[in-house]
């Protein structure tokens, strides 16, 4: 309880001081008329001003306000390593039972875990959220239980009181880690492209004589081993293997007695382009699919074609001057022999033995395509005839050995049921108009193909009258071939009946041939959201079997894909966390990167007080290690320093509620105009007997 003086007056104040002033003018003029009762006069105004005033007595009953002290418990990744966790809850538990111990002081506890999306440790945001619901006058002081990395420094508060740093770990603790410091999203295919990375040693490292070892894999295949120097950073050179998004996972071995393995890895994900995509396109003869192919070809700025038409035939007789027959000389054997092997694709469209080509050429063209080159056969009624370039050195790798008839009838390619799941036929049936009548595709008709029989290995994607191939795919040693059995693709192109989707599959079998990820047959890849994975598998088959997900720290999940469209299943699984994932369902293998393969929280593992300092410099506070020891907790008063040798120290505040308040008037109003009244009589008995 205290009490104290406050006046509650009964007149406006502004008012009482004008009475106050007409009283001291009239005071100073009878003291000038040296009239004798002038100091009593005085008094009773002096009386009468303060019956207007009011003077009371205020009594009021305090209820005093504990203290809150404030620790923020670091539960982030970076403080699972080693002991760190039970270090923190041994500190924890400790710094409680210090503050149960102090009277009329409580602790308020906000623990910190991982921020979404790698964002580190926001303890500074979570001290500001916790300051900022509770009373800034009972903040009696703040601890943060951590190793140091904190990375929302930027969003510090204003500190009412000494804030202290607990800090886990031990002078003794070192990691490894490796870093890519230079890395292209981008790169054109053939041309190599240059990483930068370093492996080095923080904290109390072993010292390491000579180099160390790193190991490169790319798209999950075996690893290639390697030596460099540790601690320089090194320029690597890197050719991409294939277009279409190319992973590459840098690792070194975890070496005994370091914090963590989880940054001794790094991936790179790189996009692989073309520069320019070289065609060489092959005509037999001047047809109306001629210019379809070389429209599609020449409308893609990223296309070099060469284009090698035969306008005359050699048995031709028409007296025509050798000299005459052509403005150039082709460059047969340069093309054919000694640079074919920078063409991406080789088409021959409509093309028959004519010797022109030598069986020495084609025979090159064949080695070419099992050395990992793209063939693709658009034939005529020619493929079924003696002189069909089946019946060439060819023919050992070409999909479909002709029967020698040719069908001439009206009928609409349909798609078999491998080509309903084949990445290069798939859906093709949505980007026509639905059919007026009947359940078939709603393109145009074509009206000439050539009867082949496939080998068992091939795959029939699109079939034509009484269900005979119409396009088929092979694979031949490193390479792929395509044959296209009719010659009236350029029908759809022309619009007839309403056209169809020739561009699109054009487009899809020369980018199956050259290889492209997005349209293998078979496929496991995954579609990133955040933590959220689409894991995706496609495949030629009725089933898949299930991906086993390995997390970054060697926990493994089994998952089962369902069937969304024919030949492809897919899942969603949400990540427990950023980092490295490899996925495998024991024929394919991918990995995947959600965030960096080494999260923020273990850039930097060494626990460490040197980020902290220039935050709990001003606050007088101290960093505290706790492998010397949990300090005592000691009041001090504010502006005094806040640490010491074992101990940390706290501001009281003596912070109080007003549980009630009582106004007692000194005097009533009738005592102090009584008490005028008797000063008035006096002033006037003295002058009168005067």
């Amino acid at each position: 309880m205290t009490a104290g003086l406050v006046l509650d007056p009964l007149l406006p104040l502004p008012l009482l001081w004008v009475l106050a002033a007409l009283a001291v003018v009239m005071l100073v003029f009878a003291a000038w008329r040296r009239l004798p009762g002038w100091a009593l006069r005085g008094l009773a105004a002096l009386a009468v001003l303060a019956a207007a005033a009011n003077p009371s007595l205020q009594t009021e009953q305090r209820d005093p306000l504990s203290d809150i002290v404030i620790a923020v418990v670091d539960q982030s990744a970076s403080q699972k390593l080693s002991d760190r966790a039970s270090q923190t809850d041994a500190a924890l538990a400790q710094l409680k039972a210090e503050v149960a111990a102090r009277p009329n002081t409580e602790l308020k506890v906000v623990t910190v875990g991982d921020a979404p999306g790698d964002g580190g440790t926001l303890a500074m945001t979570a001290l500001s959220e916790a300051l900022a619901q509770e009373p800034v006058g009972r903040i009696a002081g703040m601890v943060l239980i951590t190793d140091g990395r904190i990375h929302d420094l930027s969003r510090t508060p204003a500190l009412p009181a000494p804030l202290h740093a607990l800090l886990t770990g031990h002078p003794d603790d070192w990691d490894r880690r490796l870093v890519v410091s230079n890395a292209p999203a981008f790169a054109i295919m053939g041309q190599p492209v240059t990483l930068t990375l370093k492996i080095e040693d923080q904290g109390k490292a072993p010292a390491v004589t000579g180099p160390v070892p790193l190991t490169i894999a790319i798209d999950g295949k075996p690893p290639m081993q390697f030596s460099v120097p540790l601690g320089q950073p090194i320029d690597l050179p890197v050719t991409l293997p294939h277009g279409g998004m190319n992973v590459l996972q840098f690792a070194t071995p975890a070496m005994p007695g370091e914090l963590t393995d989880r940054n001794n890895a790094a991936v790179v994900q790189i996009n692989g382009v073309r520069d320019r995509l070289r065609v060489l396109l092959v005509s037999g003869e001047p047809t109306q699919g001629e210019r379809t192919w070389r429209n599609l070809l020449k409308s893609d700025p990223a296309v070099d074609l060469v284009h090698f038409t035969i306008l005359r035939p050699p048995e031709k007789q028409d007296g025509v001057p050798v000299n005459e027959l052509s403005l150039i000389a082709f460059p047969t054997r340069e093309l054919f022999l000694e640079k074919i092997k920078d063409f991406d694709l080789i088409i021959f469209d409509t093309y028959r033995r004519r010797g022109i080509l030598p069986d020495a050429y084609l025979q090159n063209i064949r080695d070419y395509v099992e050395g990992g080159g793209a063939l693709l056969i658009a034939s005529g009624p020619e493929y079924g005839g003696a002189d069909s370039i089946y019946r060439s050195p060819l023919g050992a790798i070409l999909p479909g050995a002709p029967t020698a008839r040719v069908i001439t009838q009206g009928f609409t390619p349909e798609l078999t049921d491998l080509g309903q799941r084949h990445p290069v036929t798939e859906g093709l049936q949505a980007l026509a108009p639905k059919p007026e009548s009947g359940d078939g595709p709603g393109w145009g008709r074509w009206f000439r193909m050539v009867d082949t029989v496939p080998p068992p290995e091939a795959t029939a994607l699109m079939s034509g009258p009484e269900g005979k191939p119409l396009l088929v795919l092979n694979h031949v040693g490193d390479g792929r071939v395509a044959l296209l059995n009719s010659d009236q693709a350029w029908l759809w192109d022309r619009g007839f009946e309403g056209g169809g989707p020739q561009q699109e599959l054009l487009r899809r079998l020369a980018h199956w041939l050259m290889k492209e990820p997005d349209l293998e047959e078979e496929a496991l890849w995954v579609e990133p959201s955040g933590q959220t994975m689409r894991i995706i598998r496609r495949t030629l088959g009725d089933k898949v079997p299930d991906v086993t997900v390995t997390a970054p720290d060697g926990t493994q999940t089994v998952l089962t894909l369902k069937q969304v469209s024919p030949g492809r299943y897919e899942t969603l699984w949400t990540a427990p966390e950023m980092g490295l994932y490899r996925l495998t369902d024991g024929v394919k293998d991918t990995v995947i990167a959600l965030g960096p393969a080494a999260p923020k929280e273990f850039e930097q593992t060494i626990a460490s007080g040197d980020t902290l300092a220039p935050v709990i410099a001003p606050t007088n506070g101290g960093i505290v290690a706790l492998s010397d020891g949990m300090p005592g907790l000691r009041d001090v008063r504010p502006g005094r320093p806040a640490s010491g040798r074992g101990w940390i120290g706290l501001t009281p505040r003596g912070a109080y509620r007003t549980a009630a308040i009582s106004i007692t008037p000194v005097l009533p109003a009738w005592a102090f105009l009584l008490l005028a009244a008797a000063l008035i009589l006096g002033a006037w008995l003295r002058e009168g007997r005067r």
